[in-house]
């Protein structure tokens, strides 16, 4: 994966083009504000992108269990008609 360094400005006005070509290329870029490193993007493959979406549903359902926002097994089947 080559990195590419981009001002922040650039990369604010060029993202959609950016991302293509980050995909085409295997690009990273880090970008920069005032040459000082500000963060880093980076392309997701899909399996990567459905971890970060599986962490994020299971923190969310952790926090609703924290809440008390939960289903017992029978509200369930009552809910279903079993």
């Amino acid at each position: 994966m080559t990195t590419k360094l981009i001002g922040v400005r650039e990369f604010r006005q060029n993202m959609a083009d950016l991302y293509k070509k980050a995909r085409k290329n295997n690009w990273q870029f880090v970008v920069l504000n005032r040459n000082q490193p500000i963060f880093k993007v980076e392309t997701l493959s899909k399996k990567d992108a459905v971890i970060e979406k599986l962490a994020m549903d299971i923190k969310e359902a952790r926090e609703d269990v924290k809440k008390g926002r939960v289903y017992d097994f029978e509200k369930i089947c009552n809910e279903l008609g079993l």
